[in-house]
């Protein structure tokens, strides 16, 4: 199903109600969770009209889909987050253009992405992306593995370690989903505890339309929404290049 983009201005203001209304219910201040509008694979004219209706950060997942349309919003102060699996051979562009990237799950790409960071611009935001639920289909460190790359990432000065990022696995149960969200967020004040005098883990990117309430009621910052904001995504225009994880 596809979305009249007159239609996103609403939808996002719907989110937003939903997001205040799960912090309330959690005893989260105004402001604390941020909305992370996911874009992947919708056309310029949708970002276009989320940015008119007040949504300034967008998540892609496909490097040369996002490079376009960064080149066709030049005129707009978008904050571009990569929130996408990472190939090493694509590390420059998003190292050059990106603001945030939520993926980091190996030394090697943080050490990519650090050394490719041009000199002029502020230290790139990234997240560690956990493998929570131990899922071979998806990505992410294992937590037991974590601290390692921590360690190596805080040392690296082209990035700023921000927080950790998590995709759990589905649930259709809220208590199940919010067991998942407490070890995350467990995982990030341990680190806290280990690096108290680091400044970042002020981030925990986590929650997705269907799961959002539960994330905010474990202490997500930063919520990923794209179904709810664009509707269904249609991949039957989309290149093969862009189907492929970037």
């Amino acid at each position: 199903m596809s979305i009249n983009v007159s239609d996103i201005a609403a939808n996002i203001h719907q989110v937003q109600q939903r997001i205040a209304e799960a912090g309330e219910q959690s005893g989260r201040q105004p402001g604390d969770v941020a909305l992370l509008a996911v874009s992947k694979t919708k056309p310029v004219e949708a970002l276009r009209a989320a940015y008119q209706a007040g949504q300034r950060r967008f998540g892609e997942n496909y490097l040369q889909e996002s490079l376009d349309k960064m080149d066709r919003l030049q005129d707009l102060d978008i904050e571009w987050h990569f929130i996408g699996p990472l190939q090493s051979n694509k590390t420059r562009n998003v190292a050059e253009r990106f603001d945030w990237v939520h993926t980091i799950d190996r030394d090697k790409i943080a050490r990519r992405l650090n050394d490719q960071r041009p000199a002029n611009l502020p230290p790139l935001n990234v997240c560690l992306q956990v493998n929570i639920d131990d899922e071979a289909s998806k990505s992410g460190v294992a937590p037991e593995q974590l601290g390692k790359l921590t360690e190596a990432v805080i040392a690296m000065p082209r990035l700023r370690l921000r927080g950790l990022m998590a995709i759990p696995a589905p649930s259709e149960h809220i208590d199940q989903q919010r067991q998942s969200f407490a070890r995350v967020a467990q995982l990030q004040r341990e680190l806290r505890e280990a690096y108290p005098n680091y400044d970042g883990f002020d981030t925990l990117s986590m929650g997705m339309s269907r799961d959002m309430a539960a994330a905010i009621a474990e202490g997500a910052t930063m919520v990923r929404i794209g179904t709810d904001i664009f509707g269904q995504r249609d991949y039957t225009n989309t290149s093969n290049s862009n189907k492929d994880t970037a």
